[in-house]
């Protein structure tokens, strides 16, 4: 009974050797690049300098929590959290609602060329790197040769070219704006999977009970999305920090943001990139992004269990 068993073991993972081959390829991808970088996280706690190499993250001065004390003592501290925070929340206030909207108008196309060309269009700008979007942004609110400026300028809209790039007040707008075009439509793929998974017969059913177009959306639609939009939203809110659902917080600020702007458009993330690589100190930009790190991970679990208990679905 033994060796028939072990026959058809051997038999059943010589058969799934492929599917093995490739979770051990993404394991050993999360060991490396995920869990083993996870040691350098000791550096927060210790006077590392880059000088004394590997060996270093083990044989430097212990600091304590001297590193996080000194962040929160900085005066640039009120202003990186409030830029970051407003920055988030409204990623998440303007950009979560648009991939789910969108999801459902796209379910209502009965043409298919159409459908597919749109759904095509709305998410390849994923694809586009954050520098390419930058350079698109600048061909378009450049005050001096932008197409937006010129466009309101020949209109008599304006009097004279708006400062978008420069202004600080327009800066979590344009961040916010150009977030939404390369990220949503890439998040309407979740979406349209989970319409994918409600029974079509429960469309005609209502149709032959005389529902219509919106009563089909409030009555269907809309509670068959709710799993994958409880799912979306802890995780949403898990990465809030770094900008939710659209990200990209950090390459935004980097690349829109200029001594002019300054004062909306640095935020923790470029705060900890400056002082870690400007000024090389190493241990202090690491408790930085610990410290924010500690943040997500309570909004993840608090945000799951505020979803499990009003509406019984959560992550985990």
């Amino acid at each position: 009974m033994d060796i028939i068993q072990e026959e058809l073991f051997l038999k059943r993972l010589h058969k799934q050797l492929p599917f093995h081959l490739f979770v051990g390829l993404g394991i050993l991808f999360l060991l490396v690049f995920s869990y083993i970088p996870m040691f350098g996280i000791i550096i927060a706690f210790k006077n590392y300098k880059i000088s004394t190499g590997i060996e270093g993250i083990f044989t430097s001065s212990w600091a304590g929590l001297s590193h996080f004390r000194e962040l929160i003592n900085d005066y640039n501290f009120p202003s990186l959290v409030r830029n970051t925070l407003i920055l988030s929340v409204l990623k998440v206030i303007f950009s979560y609602p648009i991939p789910i909207l969108f999801a459902i108008m796209l379910s209502e196309v009965k043409h298919v060329f159409f459908k597919r060309f749109v759904q095509t269009v709305s998410y390849l700008p994923h694809f586009i790197s954050w520098v390419v979007v930058t350079g698109i942004a600048y061909a378009f609110f450049s005050s001096g040769f932008g197409i937006f400026n010129e466009l309101m300028l020949s209109l008599h809209i304006i009097k004279e070219p708006v400062q978008i790039l420069t202004d600080p007040d327009s800066f979590y707008g344009l961040a916010v704006m150009t977030a939404i075009w390369k990220e949503a439509g890439w998040w309407t793929i979740i979406f349209l999977a989970a319409l994918a998974g409600i029974d079509p017969a429960l469309y005609e059913a209502a149709e032959i009970d005389g529902a219509g177009r919106l009563k089909r959306i409030l009555y269907i639609t809309l509670p068959g999305l709710k799993s994958a939009s409880i799912v979306v939203l802890i995780l949403t809110i898990g990465s809030i920090l770094g900008g939710g659902l659209v990200g990209s917080n950090f390459e935004q600020s980097m690349l829109l943001g200029n001594p002019l702007n300054n004062e909306k458009s640095q935020i923790i993330q470029t705060y900890a990139f400056s002082v870690g690589l400007a000024q090389g100190r190493f241990s202090f930009a690491t408790a930085i992004d610990l410290m924010q790190s500690v943040i997500s991970v309570f909004l993840i679990f608090t945000s799951n269990f505020i979803a499990k208990r009003f509406s019984g679905t959560g992550l985990f």
